[in-house]
């Protein structure tokens, strides 16, 4: 054992780092998610008690594994109606302990996956798959699920606690699914690891969580692959997470500022996985089955090879996010698409898609004021301009997006006052 100065935080990373892969590893054998967690949390606290006096254990997971699985077993015994569960139960950890010990001591295997597919499971409510896969295989707060689903984290929190009750007493089956059955499940799962991805992109949490969260979305990506290796749509998605992360580096210069992709140093981009990136695509176009996921793979490939010409081809944009609004018409498609029209048209073919949008929807989204801002300014109406950047300002999460958009807004308000000027002489 060593002794940090700070074994909370050792115990705090290693949850952030580990609460996926300890809950699949718990629930796979207990088939009871809420009893996982409870267990899992139990022995986090434990760590927190322990480790400051004792020092952090060299396998940390393991530590916290062994810990949660003794809660698990001790809940179990004391709740008569499980009682005939518990052998089954005693017998599934105890298989697993001694794969783990042959293994080396330190390894346990890594069941998201299975995880993944119970919580996008037909028997549950299709609005929460999402949700649970958020929470449970990736650990986020309800808070911040809820956030970004716009509901009250009470009621999120309802939701999930529903669906993990559903769970455990539908004996909804921790596995991957058949084949003839996976691809009506693949969907759901394509979409919830997509989700989690977004949320790592957009940065609800700090930069290290959001980079974490972003990694392990694209681990489940790969896994996902590796059970279905000719699933296009799964393909693209791979495709499409791996062009995205390709420019996280880029997307700040040295100062911590917000740079847009149009402005980003491609020096900065990884090359290796952007290649990695097109491979994949090319590889899912071979099955002639175009789906959404490789449609938006497709588009920042597109973006991508700025920097092999050195221009962005936005008449090839333009006729992808038409096939993408076609097959999947959703409020951010029509708003990007509306933005490309606009550089490959004029800015105001652009502004005439925005009008097109449903402005109750659009009301509160901030992407979409932020295009329409830029647009309005390009179409030199830097009045309207001035007043949709304090909209897009104001909607931001990001302190980073919130300086960019400012800075842009004093950009139009000091044109239009330059052309005040210039109409008094």
């Amino acid at each position: 054992m060593t002794m940090p100065p700070d074994a909370g935080r050792v115990a705090e990373r290693v949850a952030r780092q580990s609460y996926g892969k300890l809950i699949a590893f718990l629930a796979a054998r207990s088939r009871d998610v809420p009893a996982a967690e409870d267990a899992l949390s139990e022995a986090l606290a434990s760590a927190l008690r322990v480790w400051p006096e004792r020092g952090v254990p060299d396998n940390p997971e393991a530590w916290l594994l062994v810990a949660a699985r003794r809660n698990l077993m001790q809940a179990t015994r004391h709740r008569t109606v499980a009682a005939n569960a518990q052998p089954t139960i005693s017998i599934a950890f105890e298989e697993a302990e001694e794969r783990m010990n042959e293994a080396g001591n330190a390894v346990f295997p890594d069941e998201r996956l299975k995880l993944l597919f119970a919580c996008t499971h037909p028997a549950i409510d299709s609005s929460v798959h999402t949700a649970l896969m958020l929470q449970t295989v990736l650990g986020i707060e309800a808070r911040t699920i809820a956030r970004t689903f716009v509901v009250s984290p009470e009621t999120m929190s309802q939701r999930l606690v529903r669906a993990k009750v559903k769970i455990r007493d539908a004996g909804i089956p921790f596995a991957v699914p058949p084949r003839p059955t996976l691809p009506g499940r693949l969907a759901a799962v394509l979409s919830a690891i997509y989700a989690a991805y977004g949320l790592g992109w957009d940065g609800l949490d700090g930069e290290e969580e959001r980079h974490s969260l972003s990694g392990e979305a694209i681990w489940l990506g790969r896994a996902l692959l590796a059970v279905l290796p000719d699933e296009p749509e799964a393909i693209g998605l791979l495709s499409l997470m791996l062009h995205c992360e390709a420019r996280r580096s880029a997307r700040r210069d040295s100062d911590g500022r917000y740079v847009p992709l149009d402005e980003q140093d491609m020096a900065a981009w990884n090359a290796i996985m952007i290649d990695e990136a097109d491979a994949l695509l090319r590889k899912a176009g071979g099955f002639e089955r175009f789906g959404p996921f490789q449609c938006q793979a497709a588009i920042q490939s597109v973006h991508a090879a700025r920097r092999l010409s050195g221009k962005t081809d936005w008449q090839a944009l333009t006729i992808l996010y038409a096939a993408l609004v076609t097959m999947k018409p959703t409020l951010g498609a029509r708003v990007s698409q509306a933005a490309v029209i606009g550089r490959a048209l004029n800015a105001a073919a652009g502004l005439e898609r925005l009008d097109q949008l449903d402005q109750r929807a659009v009301a509160s989204y901030q992407p979409y004021w932020a295009v329409r801002a830029f647009l309005l300014s390009e179409a030199g109406d830097d009045t309207a301009a001035t007043d949709a950047y304090i909209a897009a300002i104001g909607l931001s999460e990001s302190p980073a997006v919130r300086d960019f958009l400012t800075g842009r807004q004093k950009k139009a308000r000091q044109a239009m006052s330059d052309l005040s000027f210039l109409g008094q002489l």
